[in-house]
């Protein structure tokens, strides 16, 4: 009887030790730096963590890299008292979203928690932070366009769904007024915004003024002000992206906003040189570079479902460069660009789009004939004018030795005028078309 029961109590330890302790249980060895070294913890790199603090709580990581046999891990609750040997363990929910109709209306964090006070979030689906990696036959073309309510974009760079677009300007020259206006004027059955290290006051101004007016109740935002750790500020982007993935599995038309990708590189440079990563353009490792596609690839139209995420993502131009290498991978990989010219923003033109620069990838699979022949021939008219400005404001430029360039010096104030839009205004696309072709068609 004795010899039956110690035989029940050792098959009911080996039961608890197979099963209800975690496996790969680590011990925190250095704290270095916002960065923890970690022993016996051998998981794969984005894998996230426990760590047991000293007051009895638990502080949420994630593994990054790796030096010799130890595990690096960046703490995602900053402010826990840690101390050498605390216990690591590994945590399986830390990658993946909680998503479904719950979110819709909500502002969260990186983590998914509310920050809008309006209670727990009752979703009750889940969707893999970091994609569902698919067949790439199964990404569909971009052939329907689509509505962003800002009649310069509708008829000069028209965009279709499931496109991903960037909007790049330096700092102070309308991305995020720009954004909010193309917001409130999408067809769109769902918007997810992920404000990454934005100010935080520009949260509150961002769901008060962008998603005023009943937006808001097809809206998810996710925000992480610039205070935040730069891991905190990578997770926010993919949980936005994930949200957006899960409603186009599902059928819908999804506007997704990334508001800024490069604050998203500046957290992956942060990482990278903190593990060590050689700086190389103008002090941007390799990571944060790779990082852009593997984020931008996630969006466009998915064939089996039919949903879409169109995207769009602002880019800041350190310094008014265009050639910045954030700017240059960004413009690389996206279905199209929106460049804003603080020149033309210093003229009181909003939206100050420097027409010349900027580009549509899928523009001549989703218009007719005729509305790319006009656009043709405004951006002729544009580029005259731009190449020949100073000779111009000179007068140096003789009127008669060129037609084209005669033509863009007589029509210059009616081609910014149509560039011209209040920023509470929506133009529809059907009416931005009609538009360029009563002005500007032959």
């Amino acid at each position: 009887m004795i010899s039956a029961t110690l035989t029940q109590a050792r098959n009911l330890f080996d039961h608890v030790a197979l099963h209800d302790v975690p496996r790969h249980v680590g011990r925190l060895v250095s704290h270095d730096g916002g960065m923890l070294e970690v022993t016996g913890f051998n998981r794969p790199i984005g894998t996230g963590a426990r760590v047991a603090a000293s007051d009895g709580s638990f502080a949420r990581a994630e593994v990054i890299g790796f030096r010799g046999n130890h595990a690096i891990l960046v703490p995602l609750d900053v402010d826990s008292p840690l101390e050498s040997g605390a216990r690591v363990e590994p945590d399986s929910a830390a990658n993946m979203v909680q998503v479904g109709e719950g979110l819709i209306g909500r502002v969260i964090d990186a983590m998914g928690q509310p920050l809008d006070r309006k209670g727990p979030i009752l979703a009750q689906g889940s969707w893999p932070i970091n994609g569902v990696r698919g067949n790439v036959l199964d990404r569909g073309r971009v052939t329907e366009p689509f509505d962003l309510g800002v009649r310069a974009v509708n008829a000069l760079l028209t965009a279709g769904r499931g496109q991903r677009i960037a909007i790049v300007a330096g700092s102070g020259v309308g991305k995020s007024v720009l954004m909010g206006q193309m917001i409130a004027g999408a067809e769109a059955d769902i918007v997810v915004a992920g404000l990454i290290g934005e100010r935080g006051r520009e949260v509150t101004d961002f769901i008060e003024t962008k998603l005023a007016g009943g937006m808001m109740r097809k809206s998810i935002v996710v925000a992480v002000p610039a205070d935040h750790p730069p891991v905190l500020r990578l997770r926010a982007a993919a949980r936005a992206t994930a949200i957006a993935e899960y409603f186009r599995a599902r059928g819908k038309k999804v506007l997704l906003l990334i508001d800024s990708l490069t604050r998203c590189a500046h957290a992956q440079r942060e990482i990278g040189l903190a593990l060590g990563e050689p700086p190389a353009m103008k002090g941007y490792p390799p990571s944060a570079l790779s990082l852009i596609p593997r984020l931008v690839e996630r969006a466009g139209v998915d064939l089996r479902s039919g949903g879409s995420i169109t995207a769009l993502y602002t880019v800041l131009a350190d310094g008014d460069d265009t050639d910045d290498p954030i700017v240059d991978a960004a413009r690389a990989i996206v279905d199209g660009h929106i460049i804003l010219s603080r020149h033309l923003s210093e003229q009181s033109i909003f939206p100050a789009i420097d027409i010349g620069k900027s580009l549509s990838r899928v523009m001549a699979d989703i218009v007719d004939d005729e509305h790319l022949r006009t656009a043709a021939t405004y951006r002729a008219l544009w580029a005259a004018y731009e190449e020949n400005r100073d000779l111009i404001l000179m007068g140096a430029y003789r009127p008669g030795n060129d037609p084209m360039i005669d033509e863009a010096v007589a029509r210059r104030q009616e081609v910014l005028d149509f560039l011209r839009q209040d920023a509470r205004s929506q133009i529809s696309l059907g009416s931005s078309v009609a538009a360029l072709v009563a002005e500007f068609g032959t």
